[in-house]
């Protein structure tokens, strides 16, 4: 059987269609369309996509409009408007997904706080990007990722991207490598693995 994947919160199919690649039945969710065409994305409720069927893998990009410190000064009003609340609770309900192997990326957030600390923080300029971007994860299964080329440079692109929220949550293409080569081995493996009996 081919260990299967929900992408969720994923527009570009980045992640996804490195999965596949890989063999593995890999899906990514998004109320808004893929921009590849996909057939293998579900417009719609990403939670609603990770209930409707049993998932070997969830790896989560829930928006942190609401949630990330960097917008710190706007906390006030969306805690009063209830918009802060609704995105700690979209992110929580990852947190409570049967999936085997979860993983759920944030920047640096209040879900320190309202959570855990993430198991690990990594950069753009661990994968091949010369730029900085602190990317947090919580993880569930999954080993935390390695870095596979730390390059220099620290330029601090994502800031100038103020106010276009659509390219500040696209994946570093070296990141969805690293996801895919990564984690994409264990789920490859553990389709291997329940082939021929021995998981």
């Amino acid at each position: 059987m081919v260990s299967s994947c929900l992408v969720a919160c994923e527009f570009s199919g980045s992640v996804r269609s490195r999965l596949r690649e890989r063999g593995i039945d890999a899906w990514s969710c998004d109320i808004i369309d893929s921009e590849d065409g996909s057939e293998y994305h579900i417009k719609g409720d990403a939670l609603e996509a990770m209930r409707s069927r049993h998932w070997d893998a969830v790896i989560a990009f829930p928006p942190c409009t609401h949630l990330a410190v960097s917008g710190a000064r706007h906390f006030a009003q969306k805690r009063a408007d209830g918009r802060q609340q609704a995105g700690i609770d979209f992110f929580l309900a990852f947190t409570e997904c049967d999936a085997r192997f979860v993983a759920i990326e944030n920047p640096v957030s209040i879900m320190s706080t309202h959570y855990r600390k993430p198991d690990q923080i990594i950069q753009p300029w661990m994968f091949g990007h010369g730029e900085t971007k602190a990317t947090c994860l919580w993880l569930k299964g999954f080993p935390k990722l390695k870095p596979t080329r730390v390059v220099e440079g620290r330029d601090c692109r994502i800031l100038r991207l103020a106010g276009n929220p659509k390219e500040r949550s696209r994946t570093y293409s070296g990141i969805a490598d690293a996801i895919s080569e990564q984690w994409g081995d264990i789920l490859v493996n553990l389709d291997a693995s329940a082939v021929s009996g021995n998981e």
